[in-house]
């Protein structure tokens, strides 16, 4: 009988230590195995991770010194280096890096936005950079089939120009149906609006001078028509601070409207079935979970300001990385060939919405 006893308690004793690991594995074996394939995918990754790493920092230094926006810099950078996704040990890293990076750098933009800012800007403002978003995609959804585009790039155009440029351009097509010139057009949407946010940047000032906006009004406008948040900055400081501080609180609620169109956009689009792909299925948002996580926490006062500013200095190297990868992804021949027809649906929809928030501005009272 104590035989019996002791073997069985050697037995139980076995079975625990097996499920202690994982896969039935002894724990030690199965961390043994968890570094390995860690260290593997690392290996496999670092390369492609250090080339994006290195065009984003030339792209920085490039704009620091000649003024011109990084996003297009890295993109430009990015497509002269497309030979390194073509093969090679770059290739893992670089798609990597377009698409789990990319999601951190989104995520990490609800870091700069509280909810006493958005509400603090008044009623106003409010219903017009909702009206302006919401109208906008609208707007590249039905008129994309008359400059012979898809409606998936009228809502990816759609919603890059009306909510943040660049960074919505990645975040919309993450989780749009895949089809083959995805990639393309992608870059194309970021090229077009990130040009286009910098000539409005230079514009628009002069456009709210001409028309006698005050500092407040001028705000709004900058804040709800151009598309990226640094010519933002850039445009509205150029009036005077308190235009710059409005347009910034008025760019940062259009950056808070990223989330909710994400994720309404996968909530129509599940089920559906994409070009060569299965049926597609709803999953868990976790980047843009954490991005109203870091919008919460922020609103409530949680993070101090040395967290919130390196949050916002890791969102900027993450996107800028993406889109250095995304321009790896993307040659020029590529580019050349899609013609002059969704440029101007990007322009038509880039007019739209400064003509609605201009004419609202006018008539606010």
């Amino acid at each position: 009988m104590a035989s019996d006893l002791q073997t069985d308690a050697q037995e139980a004793h076995g079975l625990f230590e097996s499920l202690h690991g994982m896969e039935g594995l002894p724990a030690q074996a199965s961390a043994a195995r968890s570094r390995g394939r860690m260290a593997a995918q690392l290996n496999a990754v670092y390369p492609g991770l250090l080339a994006a790493g290195t065009i984003g920092l030339a792209a920085t230094w490039l704009s620091q010194h000649y003024g011109a926006p990084v996003m297009l810099f890295a993109l430009l950078i990015g497509m002269a280096f497309h030979f390194l996704h073509e093969d090679g040990r770059c290739v893992a890293g670089i798609e990597f890096t377009s698409k789990a990076v990319l999601r951190v750098g989104v995520a990490l933009l609800g870091a700069k936005i509280t909810l006493g800012q958005i509400l603090g800007l008044g009623l106003m403002p409010i219903a017009t950079v909702m009206a302006g978003v919401v109208t906008t995609i609208g707007l590249g959804f039905l008129a994309a089939r008359l400059f012979g585009q898809s409606r998936a790039f009228g809502v990816l155009s759609g919603g890059a120009v009306a909510i943040c440029g660049a960074s919505a351009a990645l975040a919309i097509a993450s989780v749009l149906p895949r089809r083959e010139n995805s990639e393309r057009d992608t870059i194309l949407t970021v090229v077009t609006v990130t040009a286009l946010s910098t000539v409005a940047m230079i514009t628009y000032p002069l456009l709210v001078a001409a028309v006698g906006l005050d500092h407040t009004r001028a705000g709004v406008f900058l804040g709800g028509t151009i598309h990226d948040v640094a010519q933002v900055v850039g445009a509205g400081y150029t009036v005077s601070s308190k235009t710059g501080d409005v347009a910034t609180y008025v760019k940062l609620l259009r950056v808070a409207l990223l989330m909710p169109v994400v994720l309404g956009l996968m909530l129509a689009l599940r089920g559906r079935r994409a070009e060569g792909e299965p049926r597609a299925r709803l999953q868990p948002p976790l980047f843009l979970l954490g991005f109203a996580a870091l919008v919460v926490v922020g609103s409530l006062g949680l993070l101090p300001p040395v967290a919130t500013e390196a949050a916002s200095t890791a969102s900027r190297w993450c996107l800028v990385g993406a889109v250095a990868a995304l321009g790896m992804k993307t040659s020029f021949g590529a580019l050349v060939k899609v013609g002059w027809r969704p440029v101007l649906l990007i322009v038509t929809e880039t007019v739209w919405i400064a003509g609605l928030v201009l004419v609202a501005t006018l008539v606010w009272r």
